[in-house]
């Protein structure tokens, strides 16, 4: 009895010890269970994230590029790319691994124009007074070749100095060539490669055109300066745009305009006294030249002068140019030779009068030359319009006649309708 209580109080501490080491492991998997559970959807979170990070970080690689804009793709640096179809894109959506392995470029299209203005030849405006003596430090200006004046003691190898601005119109026409050779500055975050152009190209843009306003202008006389002459400004942008293809740039100039052109402020008076003689002196020079050809188209024309000029023609020759003369010359060959035979018939007449006089004259002299005389005054007196008749006198000694020049307005009438 007492062993089968004792057996009994055995096998009962026997299950008791049982429950006690299995109720902890029973525990144990719960919470694992629920650990693992934790971590798969976890790890489910974590790989949709990873998943849609990575799908962002594709997206944003697609890019659009403006009707405007022109975009290269840079791998490591280098344009991707083996056409230029394929290396210049245009206006659309473009993908390209994101940064860092890819970076996209953006430049202005070549139809874009873009304008700079080229102050740096021009005077300090802020100060009004001016001074005696140009400033190069303030005043910028540049040279002009200076004209030889013949009545001068000058041999024209001196030069004058004038302050100009410009205005330079160009595009990106190659943006390749214009990305390799140009210096730009990086962009600040916010800003693009285009808004850098401004700052970047064109401190390197007026470093090349001054020099070509320099090279050009020296060829240039001042007067061809100050009136802003085109010769000069296509001058200078066929030279800046040669310059800029020998850099490689893939700038294309549009145009380069002088806009203002003028001469010193210290020697203002001197030039305005210069320009009005110099004025003046082309206006009298004009006239000349049309006082000249209109005198030669009167007189038949250039060809006409220089044949009837000419030594190597015999006068049988220059009568027959005469001939062929017309508009006034012909008219004036026809009054010289009506006035020629007029006088060579009043010759005429005269000698046969005197011829007939003679006889006469050997026998009372002084009869025929009173009447001589009297005939001559009679001629005289008819063509006068006024007549003065004064009687000498054996009393009147110093006789003084006060006479008033047509004192009757009349006269002038008459005289202008009866030459």
């Amino acid at each position: 009895m007492n062993h089968e209580h004792n057996h009994d109080h055995h096998h009962h501490h026997h299950h008791e010890s049982v429950e006690i080491e299995q109720l902890p492991a029973n525990e144990m998997d719960a919470g694992s269970k629920s650990l693992a559970n934790a971590l798969h959807i976890s790890f489910t979170v974590l790989k949709f994230v990873m998943i849609v990070l990575v799908v962002l970080f594709l997206c944003s690689g697609i890019f659009t590029v403006a009707p405007d804009e022109r975009a290269m793709v840079l791998r490591f640096g280098r344009i991707i790319g083996d056409t230029t179809e394929k290396r210049i894109l245009g206006p659309g959506l473009h993908w390209a691994i994101p940064y860092p392995i890819d970076e996209v470029v953006k430049l202005p299209a070549r139809n874009t124009v873009l304008r700079t203005s080229i102050d740096s030849f021009w005077y300090d405006e802020k100060n009004t007074y001016g001074s005696q003596t140009l400033n190069p430090i303030t005043d910028g200006y540049s040279l002009t070749r200076n004209d030889k004046i013949e009545d001068l003691r000058s041999d024209g190898s001196d030069y004058n100095i004038v302050h100009s601005k410009w205005q330079l119109t160009y595009r990106i026409a190659d943006c390749e060539l214009f990305y390799k050779n140009v210096m730009l500055q990086q962009p600040a975050p916010g800003q693009t490669l285009i808004d850098m152009i401004p700052k970047s190209v064109e401190p390197f843009l007026k470093a090349v055109a001054s020099e070509a306003i320099v090279v050009t202008m020296v060829n240039f006389s001042i007067d061809e300066a100050i009136k802003s002459d085109t010769q000069i400004s296509r001058e200078t942008e066929k030279l800046l745009q040669k310059k800029l293809e020998v850099l490689e740039s893939g700038i294309e100039v549009d145009s380069m305009q002088l806009t203002a052109c003028i001469w010193p402020r210290q020697v203002n008076d001197s030039f305005v006294a210069s320009i009005k003689a110099s004025n003046e002196a082309d206006k009298m020079v004009r006239e000349a030249k049309g006082y000249a050809e209109s005198k030669i188209n009167e007189a038949g024309g250039i060809e006409l002068i220089n044949s009837v000029l000419s030594k190597d023609l015999t006068d049988q020759q220059k009568e027959t140019y005469w001939m062929n003369a017309s508009g006034s010359a012909q008219q004036t060959i026809a009054e010289a030779r009506a006035y020629r035979t007029q006088v060579v018939e009043s010759a005429k007449a005269n000698a046969d009068y005197l011829q007939k006089l003679l006889p006469e004259y050997q026998k009372r002299p002084k009869l025929v030359l009173q009447r001589i005389y009297q005939d001559a005054i009679e001629e005289v007196l008819t063509n006068a319009q006024e007549k003065i008749i004064s009687q000498p006198g054996s009393s009147a000694k110093n006789k003084e006649f006060r006479v008033m020049i047509n004192r009757d307005p009349t006269i002038k009438k008459e005289k202008n309708k009866n030459p």
